[in-house]
């Protein structure tokens, strides 16, 4: 079960690197060292691109290659969220990271990588990952890996319908979720049929996940006197890497009012390949406070009526999460699906009319890093109530632990 969706911690590079970083070396070698003895399915690796190019001057993103102990070669990332400098001599220099992934099977403590240049031309990899707008839907924006699916909901679809026109109107900042049976990329296929075509399962999966007002999955507020305080629909949106291991965007919220004190929201999405819980970091920004309690949420009725639900609701204290498991009575071809958000360093649980909670102290400018996600019986990959809570309890002990990566220029 991954538990990659934070970032990876460096162990004494400069020492490791600077010896063997003098001259070009025909390849890296990235060694990762795992303290856990559960299995780490696609654990995704991360390589900060100026070591890489440090290593292997000259090296492009399309003329290198990824390749396990074994030498197969593996689907690999360069991303350039967070370029370290401009490129003028074309040397590839101004990238962030090199992703890759690995599957760690329990008890295996250790795995070995290299990356080499190449002078063969390196085909794409087949996206795992993916996030875009979609205008042709009011405004949508959606985002999907190999095992899930959502989307939250623009400033077209809250703005008011024109006489006549039967335009749907909502005005929600909660998060969708659609249900995968493939592993293969459905946004794309799912809005080209038409809207509502895929509220039936015709093998890939299905829409059948109620936000309406709610937080949905994974949407947040401020909680203040026992109220929670919510913003309108996102404003903007920004993509800033798009597979295939790794998709991340940012989606940006007006002020709205939060009990006497304005507040604004930028939300930083991290969908990782294999993984059922995305990484969200949420930054809010605010005068009159030195600090505010925000809420993540769940939607307390996640499935239509007609459909008997039965929701199992679960406070996890020790791995601060929220996680339910809804099983949809009257149409048990639907099957079940569980929610869930974890919030690392959350201070309590609460709730109110429409949503389970999970609260948190934010200051002003600084992120709020936390979880959320879902998966579906029918996918076939965590398909009861007790297999859910396991994975996300596995999901929060290798959050507490992540994977080291040390790097050897040879």
């Amino acid at each position: 079960m991954p538990t990659s969706l934070t970032p990876f911690r460096l162990i004494g590079l400069a020492a490791l690197l600077a010896p063997v970083f003098a001259s070009a070396a025909e390849r890296l070698t990235v060694t990762v060292t795992n303290d856990l003895d559960a299995a780490r399915p696609s654990e995704t690796i991360a390589v900060p691109w100026p070591e890489v190019n440090r290593a292997l001057p000259g090296a492009l993103i399309q003329h290198i290659v990824v390749k396990d102990a074994a030498g197969h070669v593996l689907p690999h990332q360069v991303t350039n969220v967070a370029p370290q400098a401009k490129d003028p001599k074309n040397v590839g220099a101004a990238y962030g990271e090199l992703l890759f992934q690995h599957s760690f099977v329990a008890g295996e403590k250790n795995a070995s990588f290299t990356v080499e240049k190449t002078e063969a031309l390196e085909p794409v990899f087949p996206p795992k990952a993916f996030a875009r707008y979609v205008p042709e839907r009011l405004d949508d924006f959606a985002w999907e890996n190999d095992v899930i699916a959502h989307r939250t909901y623009g400033p077209a679809l809250s703005a008011p319908a024109p006489p006549g026109s039967g335009k749907e109107v909502l005005e929600t900042s909660g998060l969708d979720i659609w249900f995968k049976r493939v592993d293969y990329p459905i946004v794309d296929r799912w809005y080209n049929k038409g809207h509502d075509h895929y509220h039936k399962d015709e093998g890939e999966g299905m829409d059948m996940y109620d936000v309406g007002p709610t937080r949905g999955c994974g949407g947040v507020g401020i909680w203040a006197g026992g109220k929670l305080f919510t913003s309108a629909n996102y404003k903007s949106w920004k993509v800033l890497a798009n597979g295939p291991v790794r998709a991340v965007f940012e989606l940006s919220y007006d002020s709205w009012d939060a009990g006497g004190i304005k507040v604004s929201e930028v939300k930083r999405v991290t969908v990782d390949a294999g993984h059922q819980l995305d990484q969200i970091e949420s930054t809010f920004n605010f005068t009159g406070a030195d600090r505010l309690t925000v809420a993540v949420g769940l939607n307390k009725t996640p499935a239509n009526k007609k459909l008997g639900p039965t929701i199992a609701v679960a406070h996890d204290q020790k791995n601060a999460a929220v996680l339910q498991w809804v099983e949809l009575k009257a149409a048990p071809a639907q099957g079940a699906y569980g929610t869930a958000v974890l919030v690392p360093g959350a201070s309590g649980f609460a709730e109110d009319a429409l949503n389970e909670l999970a609260l948190a102290s934010v200051e002003p400018g600084k992120p709020l890093r936390y979880y959320a996600g879902a998966a579906w019986n029918r996918a076939g990959k965590v398909t009861s109530n007790e297999a859910w809570q396991a994975y996300v309890a596995a999901a929060a002990a290798r959050l507490a632990h992540p994977v080291r990566v040390a790097l050897r220029a040879e």
